[in-house]
């Protein structure tokens, strides 16, 4: 169980990273899409290959993926409704549209952004005793643009950087409780059951890739992020094969 928490808390380090370099170095707007547009195409690739294509060989009766793809869409979309409501639809923004929004609304948003991935991982570590370096990988660089953007945009809002660091880390700590429930949840489950849990991070992630991460990439890195993404796919389709 220690190393399902150790996991999922590695894979949200790079959220402090992220914060460390965009409160040490300024990045231009720009960038900042493009990095993005990189991680949108990681994690597309980590829903195709590591999450969607596992459910599919672990699955008896697809019927469970199909629902699975369909509740994680739902559950993230009402709930990505409600935090909006509450002030937190802009925690992406890298140009400082955290200003007019609600502080816990922010943080629960990230949090949510970041709860499906991270309980894949105490899953994946249950059922094969080893977690996938593929999907480890995917998560890692894929929380980089995110912490990179939204830090920007709160330094800009105003936040003090010392409150940020604060937020990034216990939002790590979350992703590794995330991923230890991940890993205790679904002991002795059926495969059917796993398929879903699998399923249910990857239409959860794809709606937030739609909702929040995707324009707020092309926004600031114009018709290059489409490159940029591609790129990404690449780069995380290659670690998987490697894996």
């Amino acid at each position: 169980m220690a190393a399902a928490f150790g996991w999922g808390t590695l894979a949200a380090s790079s959220l402090v990273i992220g914060a460390l370099v965009a409160l040490w170095f300024h990045i231009g707007l720009r960038t900042i899409g493009l990095i993005m547009g990189f991680g949108a195409g990681v994690l597309i690739s980590a829903v195709a290959f590591d999450l969607v294509e596992e459910a599919f060989g672990t699955s008896s009766r697809h019927g469970w993926m199909a629902a699975g793809i369909f509740a994680g869409c739902l559950v993230f979309f009402g709930g990505d409704w409600l935090i909006d409501r509450a002030g937190g639809s802009d925690r992406k923004a890298a140009d400082g549209g955290q200003q007019s929004g609600s502080a816990l609304a922010i943080v629960l948003g990230t949090v949510l952004d970041g709860v499906p991935e991270s309980m894949v991982i105490g899953l994946t570590l249950f059922q094969g005793g080893a977690v996938g370096a593929a999907y480890l990988a995917a998560v890692f660089i894929s929380n980089l643009p995110e912490s990179i953007s939204s830090t920007s945009g709160l330094v800009t809002s105003g936040w003090r950087k010392p409150r940020i660091l604060r937020m990034w880390v216990g939002i790590a700590l979350v992703s590794g409780l995330a991923s230890l429930a991940g890993y205790g949840l679904f002991q002795g489950v059926s495969p059917d059951v796993v398929a879903f849990v699998l399923t249910f991070a990857a239409g959860a992630i794809l709606t937030m890739l739609a909702d929040t991460m995707m324009p707020e990439a092309f926004e600031h890195g114009g018709n290059l992020v489409g490159v940029a993404t591609t790129f990404g796919f690449a780069v995380a389709f290659a670690i998987h094969s490697l894996d």
